[in-house]
């Protein structure tokens, strides 16, 4: 049984056969790639910031609800943070980018460091404690906290602005943000700074690296 012939069009112009145009689809919402289900994410809200969060709060919501198109609202039974997406939401990833702004937030850091993460897609925050690096108790512990800050916040401000992250040390927590090379470069000068080295050794070891990732740049 022969096949049927497919009878094609010719343009007379070149005498060549001339291909149906192709079809245009316009792409899909963050709406419709979900299938129409809203999406929701919930941050938990320490007791100690309520108060931070409630003055700041018009800088938390101004960018989420107007720039980012998700809806955020605070739950006071449930004591948290609560977002979800929105009709006019562009991107879907939109959702976890908030919800990882207010969980920096919530961390401690301010608000005009925690919004780069709305901004920029290779930060992120990452979290250790003293205890994980050395077993300190009591004094010891006090000191290496001392040392991590230095006189006047100097240590911790100078590690911030070798390795351009952002450092939050509450109690034995500490908290980092920034991109992945020099969230490394800053963890490994605190974990130094916690083993007993010295700051002056810390600040010369530093300068060298931040050197050598300044001319990777």
């Amino acid at each position: 049984m022969e096949g049927e012939a497919i009878p094609s069009e010719m343009n007379p112009a070149s005498g060549s056969l001339s291909l149906p145009p192709k079809p245009k689809f316009e792409p899909l919402t963050a709406h419709e790639m979900s299938e129409g289900r809203v999406q929701f994410r919930k941050v938990s809200v320490p007791p100690h910031r309520y108060s931070p969060l409630k003055k700041a709060w018009m800088d938390i919501y101004t960018p989420v609800y107007e720039q980012m198109k998700i809806d955020i609202r605070m739950n006071l039974k449930a004591r948290k943070v609560e977002l979800k997406t929105r009709h006019d939401t562009p991107d879907i990833s939109n959702l976890q980018k908030c919800a990882d702004f207010v969980h920096a937030f919530m961390l401690g850091f301010d608000v005009i460091d925690a919004i780069a993460l709305l901004r920029l897609d290779e930060l992120y925050v990452e979290s250790f404690e003293i205890k994980d690096v050395k077993t300190l108790r009591g004094e010891h512990l006090s000191r290496a906290i001392g040392r991590l800050s230095g006189k006047g916040g100097k240590t911790k401000f100078a590690i911030e602005n070798a390795t351009k992250t952002r450092i939050v040390i509450a109690d034995t927590k500490i908290h980092i943000l920034g991109s992945f090379a020099n969230i490394k470069v800053a963890r490994d000068s605190l974990c130094s700074l916690i083993l007993g080295s010295p700051a002056g050794k810390v600040y010369s070891k530093l300068r060298a690296v931040t050197a050598r990732l300044a001319e990777r740049f």
